[in-house]
């Protein structure tokens, strides 16, 4: 995710970060190309493109724009659900740990606490690296135990087995008598919270855009942005390459962008910063049960991008 403070308007207009055009070089150098190649026949040949009206393109253009904000805004609901269903987490997770500390009546460094508020922890690292497809041996083993760490990694669903053995934790101090059936059905349902920011990742994961919206679309932007040079340039003459490259240049970033929103897990610099807020969580959990030593929190590199 691109984390930049505000700046100055004239900064924003010349800045490279977030632009897309590294997405869009191409096709962008093509339309250029192919601008300046009508204005080449226009100057050779004034009548050649006497006859081609621009009233078709600004028809198809208004037409284009109506089907690329639908699909914006279809990719950018994936990725405020997705930032939505992180932030529950988050949220959950901190009152579970309040939960964990004072529910069953135990110290903070009682080891059924210890193991409780390590495996809540663990649960968005778990998470974060299901849905980018990632190994998460590194932040397993790192927070628990050898054994455990690899009963978990055994598992296809590990963030799923991760509210598994919560689950049996809150069922032990039930057992116990550490408390009553009341409080019990609360943290059930504070894990089925997390349960279903699980199975929402999961759907937005692994449901995508209709392909058919994507093949449309791909093929008509890039289709219209080829032609319009060569619509616009029997009114615009020389003007041309200058207004059909910042016409393509707004068609092609949208398109771009939306790619990159779809898919709201992965690695892309709009993605969501997923290590990031893993971290906040972990450093959350650790600090109330006063935990000393903390993980850095994660801070946008030097492209401003926070993963």
């Amino acid at each position: 995710m691109i984390v930049r403070s505000k700046t100055t308007w004239i900064r924003l207009l010349f800045s490279r970060h977030g632009s897309m055009f590294k997405y869009i070089a191409a096709p962008l150098s093509l339309n250029l190309l192919l601008a300046l190649l009508a204005v080449y026949g226009e100057h050779v040949d004034p009548i050649c493109f006497m006859h081609v009206s621009p009233i078709p393109f600004s028809l198809i253009g208004v037409a284009l724009a109506i089907f690329v904000a639908f699909r914006n805004n279809v990719c950018y609901a994936r990725f405020w659900e997705a930032r939505t269903l992180w932030g529950t987490m988050k949220n959950t997770a901190r009152d579970l740990a309040r939960f964990f500390i004072t529910a069953p009546d135990l110290p903070k460094d009682d080891p059924g606490v210890k193991r409780a508020i390590n495996l809540l922890a663990v649960f968005p690292y778990a998470l974060k690296h299901q849905l980018r497809g990632t190994d998460p041996r590194p932040s397993l083993t790192r927070l628990l135990d050898q054994e455990l760490a690899l009963d978990i990694l055994r598992r296809e669903c590990r963030a799923q087995y991760v509210l598994e053995l919560l689950q049996q934790q809150l069922v032990q101090w039930h057992r116990e008598g550490r408390y009553g059936d009341v409080l019990l059905t609360a943290g059930l349902q504070r894990l089925d919270v997390l349960s279903g920011v699980l199975g929402g990742c999961e759907r937005i994961r692994g449901t995508p855009v209709p392909y058919p919206y994507d093949v449309l679309l791909h093929r008509t932007t890039h289709v219209y942005c080829a032609v319009l040079p060569f619509g616009l340039v029997g009114s615009l003459s020389w003007a041309t390459p200058f207004i059909s490259v910042f016409i393509a240049y707004a068609y092609l970033a949208w398109h771009a962008i939306a790619t990159e929103l779809e898919e709201p897990f992965g690695e892309e610099p709009n993605d969501l910063a997923l290590a990031a807020m893993a971290v906040d969580t972990e450093r959350a959990l650790r600090q109330a049960v006063d935990a000393v030593v903390l993980p850095a929190r994660l801070t946008p590199d030097r492209q401003f991008r926070l993963h």
